[in-house]
Formats: structure tokens, sequence, C-alpha cells
């Protein structure tokens, strides 16, 4: 009769305990691990009918249960809620461009500048001599206002209104707009040191213009969303350009554009809206001379965390004399001055 695979392994066992006495007592736990295999591959292929119909019920029971169906699913509803997502951006993207009022295209878009404002076409553009050709302007040149010293400052102060991401502008707010040139509006209470801090860079040999004063709501979102569309146009998600645009472009309702206090200025011979500004003639004279006309560099670099805009060399704003000594004198932002003031 043929010996069983079981009986072969323990009869190997027994002689090679037998020939090396040393390794005996580990041949005996083997002939124990071998006879253990062999009576459980019986037991196996006795039942193998039961066990698998054991294992069809348990897999049934797994696909069908409400609990477990989710299991299965994951795949699926991963590519659901990605197609969800694309469909949305696609969806967000198609409303962008209907709202725009300008037929541009992504590859279009993709030829502008991504950091920095984008000074476009329609945008007003006014040089010194265009703004200060009125002659009416001589009744705010030679006006003395808002001056530094004995000045107690208050957070309700109109001029030093704080607007960002975290600060909208309130329901309540009204501008009145007094006119710079043409179309270009400001509220008319900042012209006098305007008009006046523009002569005084003309009469040092520097020629300022201005663009961007104040903005409607309107005119925010369209370069806002503007702005989004261009980083879309990179590759960007929808929500990742939205986060990149409002680093250059604040979210309308919460832009100094729309309260009339904050201007783009660059330079007759410099008319790009990016950092290259501060190298100019212009932009350092603006830095250095700004705060004597009651305006600030709003965002300037290294604050980025605070005011939660990129370096804009070319954005002021006008705070007043007094607060704007103060703020550029330490190199604080608006953000830490109003912060400062005690209630």
């Amino acid at each position: 009769m043929k010996n069983t695979w079981r009986e072969r392994q323990v009869s190997k066992c027994i002689k090679f305990g037998n020939k090396y006495r040393f390794f005996k007592p580990l041949m005996l736990l083997l002939i124990v691990f071998i006879v253990a295999i062999d009576r459980t591959r019986i037991a196996i292929y006795g039942s193998r009918k039961k066990i698998l119909g054991v294992a069809i019920a348990f897999f049934v029971f797994l696909i069908s249960n409400s609990f477990s169906t989710p299991v299965f699913q994951y795949q699926s509803v991963v590519a659901l809620d990605q197609d969800e997502q694309e469909s949305e951006e696609i969806e967000n993207l198609e409303n962008l461009q209907e709202e725009s009022s300008e037929e541009e295209t992504i590859e279009e878009l993709q030829n502008l500048e991504i950091e920095g404002e984008v000074l476009t076409e329609e945008e007003d553009l006014y040089s010194v001599d265009e703004i200060l050709q009125n002659t009416q302007m001589n009744q705010y040149i030679d006006n003395e206002t808002d001056m530094t010293e004995g000045y107690e400052f208050s957070k309700e102060d109109w001029n030093l209104l704080l607007v960002n991401k975290q600060h909208p502008i309130p329901e309540n707010h009204t501008v009145e707009l007094g006119t710079i040139a043409g179309s270009m509006k400001c509220d008319a209470r900042i012209l006098p040191e305007l008009f006046a801090m523009l002569q005084a860079a003309k009469n040092d040999g520097i020629y300022l213009s201005v663009c961007s004063p104040y903005r409607d709501l309107s005119r925010q979102e369209m370069l806002f969303n503007r702005k989004i569309r261009l980083y879309m146009g990179y590759g960007y998600s929808y929500m990742d350009a939205y986060i990149k645009a409002s680093e250059y472009v604040m979210v309308p309702g919460s832009s100094e554009h729309q309260i009339g206090l904050a201007l783009d200025i660059i330079s007759n011979n410099y008319t790009s809206l990016d950092e290259g500004f501060e190298k100019t003639d212009a932009g350092k004279w603006l830095k250095e001379h700004c705060d004597e006309y009651g305006f600030i560099l709003r965002y300037p670099k290294g604050k980025e965390h605070i005011t939660g805009i990129g370096y804009e060399p070319w954005h002021f704003r006008y705070v007043g004399k007094a607060a704007a000594t103060i703020i550029m004198d330490n190199e604080i932002t608006l953000e830490e001055f109003v912060e400062s003031i005690s209630e």
C-alpha cells in the first residue's frame, strides 16, 4: 500500500532526528505541524461543497447589505462627485463668460499678466495735465486741510473706514462723489489732497497718471470675474481660481475702490500695474511723499499676511494726513493702525 503524504513527511523527520539528535526536539514540533496541516486539508476537502455554499451566501450578503454597499460603490461615487464638480466649474466658467462685457476667449486671457490688476483699454486713465488743466482746481490745491498735531482718532472716522475681506462695506454706506476728470470720480472729500499731491509731484518733475479710482459694484464684479477666468485658463479649478484671484483683486463688496477712497496711480511713462512700478521715479516719489497729502501705500510688501492682498506699489488709499504720517513712518498697515485705536 502506498504511503500517504503525511506518513512520508513524518518518516523523513524521524530519520533526520535519529541521525542528528541535536535537532530531534525541532523534528517533533515539525511532525505535529505536518499532522495538523494534513488533518485540516482532509477536513476542508471533505466539506468543500458546504464551505463553497457558505462563501457564496456571505458574498451575496455583502453586496446586498445597505451598510456594506458603499464599500463597493466608493469608486463610482467618487467618479460621480468629480463629474459633478467638473460640471459645476464648467457652468461657473460659462456664467462668467456671459456676464463679461468683453468677448474674450481663454487663449486671449492667457496673454494677460497673472499678477496685479489688468489695465484694460476701457479703463479710465488721466494724466496730471488732464486732471489739473481745469482752472477750478486751484481752489483745492491752495487749501490747507487735516493738520496732524493734536489729532484724536476714532474707528468711526470716515477716512479710516477699514474695508477688506473680513470687513466688507457696510450696507448703509453711501459715497458723495466728486469729479477728478472726465468720468473719473472719487470721494469728494479727498479731492483737495489728491490735486495738491499731483501738483507737487509735477513740480518735482514727476508726471503721475490716475486710473481706477471709484468703482461701482458691477465694475468690481466684472474685474474679479475676469481674474477668475484668467486663472481658470491656466488650469486652475473654479475654487482655486477664486482664491487666487482674491489675492490680487478684492472680492466685490470688500474693495476700497467702491468707497471712493482708493486710487491706482502710475506715471505717464510707466502704465503697467505691476511691481516694476516701485523702481520708477514716480513709484519712489509717491512712497516718500504720499503721507504728506493723507495717502498711504495700502498693500506694502511683506504685509500680505495682514492685508490678504499681494504687494501693490500703485495702490494708494486716503486716510488723512495724521493717520498717514503714523502709518508710513512706522511701516504698518491700515489694519494694524485701526486695531491700535482705543475704543
